[in-house]
């Protein structure tokens, strides 16, 4: 998991290595796309990166409902 502030200087190069794949909202432990509009909208202090749904998961963090409906339904059937 990489914190926006701290690389935010190379945050262009990362996605287009490969290396960030995901976003995330540190506060509610959520994770979605980078092109998410609701991602889009939060502070840069409080969003960070992953490389990949695996690493968002083992980290604690659940699906988007608006980006990713499917995982996030997903996700919401197991916790029931």
């Amino acid at each position: 998991m990489l914190h926006h502030t701290a690389i935010e200087n190379k945050l262009g190069e990362l996605i287009r290595k490969g290396e960030i794949t995901l976003g995330g909202y540190k506060k509610a432990k959520i994770y979605g796309l980078l092109s998410c509009s609701s991602g889009k909208r939060m502070k840069k202090e409080n969003r960070v990166f992953f490389k990949d749904e695996k690493e968002a998961i083992a980290e604690g963090y659940r699906p988007c409902g608006n980006c990713l409906p499917q995982k996030y339904k997903q996700w919401k059937d197991q916790q029931t």
